[in-house]
């Protein structure tokens, strides 16, 4: 067994080990977007600007799926009365959801939410949509978006009170909602990563 060496990206760059200045640089902040990004728990109440969630979701859609069959739908909603109406049903479900601190919507009190739905015959749409959700997720950051992946929205959308907005997201016929990732302008400091177990990765002689 021989560890995995975890190294940080150097900030000088070697031309002999990165080929050239362009490329090191590149390589540089593909490191540091991946490193740095953390799910951010709290945001300011502006909606994700229109432009750059359309970016985002290009970088989503570009992510690599089995056999290119791109098994996933997207819908992603900035509406303050969509978040509001859904916030309402699950406090509804859930009271306690209220003493929560800051609590202001059960989006991590996001203004701007995507849904993200996979076929429910597909073999391989649950590891698609996670594809397309970590392109998303680190194309945000490199914008100074925050984001935070919410699984346990998906019980709420599919209640029978939340039926409703779940018809308003139009999903294709036989899919169904996968998973849901908050996204915002950061209202708190980017928090500490948890120290990661590297003796999980190592090769195999």
């Amino acid at each position: 067994m021989a560890a995995v060496a975890m190294v940080g990206c150097c900030s000088e760059c070697n031309k002999k080990e990165c080929g050239s200045e362009t490329s090191c640089d590149k390589q540089a902040a593909v490191v540091d977007n991946i490193m740095t990004r953390r799910s951010i728990r709290d945001y300011k109440d502006e909606p994700v600007d229109r432009e750059q969630m359309a970016k985002v979701l290009e970088c989503g859609i570009y992510a690599p799926s089995a056999m290119n069959m791109q098994a996933w739908a997207v819908r992603v909603v900035d509406s303050k009365e969509f978040i509001d109406g859904v916030t309402a049903i699950a406090v509804a479900q859930n009271p306690k959801l209220k003493e929560q601190e800051g609590f202001r919507n059960l989006f991590r009190n996001a203004p701007t939410v995507a849904f993200i739905a996979i076929p429910e015959e597909s073999y391989s749409g649950e590891f698609d949509s996670g594809l397309l959700a970590e392109n998303m997720m680190l194309s945000a950051w490199s914008m100074g978006i925050g984001s935070c992946c919410l699984g346990s929205v998906i019980p709420v959308m599919n209640s029978e009170e939340a039926k409703p907005y779940l018809e308003r997201l139009a999903l294709p016929d036989g899919y169904k909602l996968m998973i849901a990732i908050a996204f915002g302008y950061p209202a708190e400091e980017t928090p500490t990563a948890p120290a990661r177990d590297a003796s999980k990765a190592y090769y195999i002689e």
